[in-house]
């Protein structure tokens, strides 16, 4: 995919770019209630992600600017999609508390994940542990969605992403402690 998108002139910000435009477009449907076009642009937007990294490989223009803008808008393009879910579970008679809740958990959990990896990198530890990274996430909410299943979804990443922080919390404390004797 990297040589296809270099063919095409894409650059690695522009494909960066390029995923959050299409997360956009999958929170819209999943705010309409059209899971499997919702569940279909997730997994297609993530590809953009996939490729961005190995495009700037590729051009050698790798840079703390473009890293930053690939976390950044990996947040963003999550966020997006718990948006366009709020929007659907809230103006459906059917939507229950509970909903809400899950929605604010996951989000929550997936935002405390890459918090606790930027953190430990900012204080010079490694802080990739953890299960319920990026990759795992936009997979369960993609085949999810495309299932029709966002309650599931939500249940699975509100129970796994804040396990994961803590997780991946928990593994940085411990390096931590080994630097710090």
């Amino acid at each position: 995919m990297v040589s296809l998108f270099a063919a095409l002139g894409i650059g690695p910000n522009i494909a960066t770019l390029l995923g959050v435009a299409v997360a956009g477009v999958a929170a819209y449907f999943a705010s309409t209630g059209d899971f499997l076009i919702a569940g279909i642009l997730v997994l297609a937007g993530s590809a953009f992600d996939i490729v961005d990294g190995g495009l700037a490989r590729r051009a050698g223009t790798v840079s703390r600017r473009g890293a930053m803008l690939d976390s950044v808008m990996d947040r963003v393009s999550e966020s997006a999609v718990f948006l366009g879910l709020i929007i659907y579970f809230t103006k459906d008679e059917s939507f229950s508390q509970t909903d809400s809740i899950l929605i604010v958990i996951a989000l929550t959990g997936s935002l405390m994940v890459s918090y606790v990896r930027a953190r430990a990198e900012g204080l010079g530890l490694r802080g990739k542990g953890g299960f319920m990274t990026r990759p795992e996430r936009v997979a369960i909410t993609g085949i999810l969605l495309i299932a029709d299943q966002p309650t599931a979804m939500l249940w699975i990443l509100a129970v796994g992403t804040p396990l994961s922080a803590a997780h991946r919390f928990i593994d940085v404390w411990r390096g931590a402690g080994r630097e710090d004797a």
